[in-house]
């Protein structure tokens, strides 16, 4: 195995508590601190201006490494935004894309292009979606190319402090700050407690305020000629499955807790790119993440893709609206 393979599987069980491994890699944390005070500072005095853009911003991110749910609340809450009237956008940086520069997500754009998450983003919602390193160049020219857009959301974007913002959603999902240590000892990309506009828990994670939202597989699958299948059909047979994810385990989790029969499961890192390695096939339905299909369906079109469906409570609309109806998104 090799050693990010291995760090990928073995970073999350470190992150739970403070064990002699976490001790061990503490030091390092104190570099990443240092870091990040000194990157704070360079903002805080000015030194570095925030870029920002001539509509109201929302950055959707979290603070601890690995997926929380952000992608799909950013998806829900374009689409909240849709009904609300707004025309909105997407930006992001396109994490895992073979690409480097600024350019437009189209529904049949290929993840080694785009990235996954933008993809899939844009296949969901029918909202623009740009990708660039540098989030505001992204959003300057989505802008240019939709000047009916007069919001944007930023997916993954809570510590990119170059993009100036009017809203920022933290969401957390069950793991909550882990140990309380920054990366590598711990999860936490920053440092917890910060201010955020809105805090969205997945999870469980006993930690204060914010709202709840419920994540949970819809109860159909489809594959690539968007053909669809009742995951209760699948019940009383074997099935495969495979996650390209920050943390697989809860996908399979999940399945399981659908009355599954999981007879292999292949965990593979966030952001896996298929052409290096597709799951070998078999004479039994194999389940993927909506984020993995694009790129597995390019070796095995069989394959069945389960959409991630997160609600949130009534209450976090409620706010968010609230917010919305204030200065200075008006």
């Amino acid at each position: 195995m090799h050693l990010s393979a291995w760090l990928h599987q073995q970073l999350p069980r470190v992150w739970t508590s403070r064990s002699l491994f976490a001790w061990v890699l503490r030091p390092i944390s104190f570099v990443h601190a240092a870091v990040l005070a000194a990157r704070s500072l360079v903002w805080r005095m000015g030194w570095r201006q925030a870029h920002r853009l001539p509509v109201p911003v929302i950055v959707v991110g979290n603070v601890v490494a690995g997926g929380a749910g952000k992608t799909p609340l950013t998806m829900a809450l374009v689409q909240h935004l849709q009904q609300r009237g707004w025309h909105v956008g997407v930006i992001s940086r396109g994490h895992g894309r073979q690409t480097r520069d600024t350019r437009a997500v189209m529904p049949d754009s290929l993840p080694a292009d785009v990235g996954d998450e933008p993809l899939l983003i844009r296949q969901k919602t029918g909202a623009p979606v740009w990708v660039a390193a540098a989030r505001a160049e992204a959003g300057r020219a989505l802008l240019q190319a939709h000047p009916e857009v007069n919001l944007l959301v930023c997916d993954d974007g809570l510590q990119h402090w170059a993009l100036a913002r009017d809203l920022e959603i933290c969401v957390m999902d069950e793991r909550g700050v882990g140990n309380g240590w920054l990366l590598p000892a711990g999860p936490l990309r920053e440092p917890w407690p910060r201010p955020v506009g809105l805090l969205l828990h997945t999870g469980d994670n006993g930690l204060p305020g914010g709202f709840q939202a419920q994540r949970q597989l819809a109860p159909m699958a489809h594959d690539a000629q968007g053909r669809s299948l009742a995951l209760s059909s699948l019940i009383d047979q074997p099935v495969d499955a495979v996650a390209g994810l920050a943390r697989p385990e809860a996908f399979f989790a999940m399945l399981r807790a659908t009355g599954l029969q999981l007879h292999h499961t292949t965990a593979l890192p966030d952001h896996f790119d298929y052409a290096n390695g597709a799951p070998v096939g078999t004479d039994r339905p194999l389940l993927c993440t909506e984020k993995d299909a694009a790129k597995l369906w390019q070796h095995q079109p069989r394959a069945l893709a389960v959409p991630l469906v997160l609600t949130p409570e009534a209450a976090f609309w409620l706010a968010l609206d609230q917010r919305l109806a204030e200065k200075p998104f008006r």
